[in-house]
């Protein structure tokens, strides 16, 4: 994707290449460009369609977290709630000032 928002992936020192297939049905159809929109448009979604005002500059991290750890598990929805829970319960407290920061 050839967004602006995406040169802080090459200054954060992240390998960034963009594929400019101009725009309409053609882009689609670029060699793995499907599944990269697919991917795109459900996190896009995921994120607005949840938080309504998200903080980027604060918790975006924590969105893409979020969103990363329920792609990987999309097809295991029924493992997704209880293996949630007992990570929950193994993980040591965190104080509410390390939450915010």
């Amino acid at each position: 994707d050839g967004l602006a928002c995406f040169r802080r992936l090459e200054d954060a020192g992240h390998a960034h290449t963009t594929l400019d297939t101009g725009g309409g049905r053609a882009a689609t159809e670029a060699a793995g460009a499907r599944w990269v929109n697919v991917v795109l448009g459900n996190l896009k979604r995921a994120i607005s369609g949840v938080y309504h005002a998200i903080a980027q500059g604060k918790y975006a991290r924590r969105y893409l977290a979020e969103a990363a750890y329920r792609f990987n598990r999309r097809f295991r929805l029924r493992e997704m709630l209880p293996r949630l829970a007992t990570a929950m319960m193994r993980c040591k407290p965190c104080p509410e000032p390390v939450l915010h920061a």
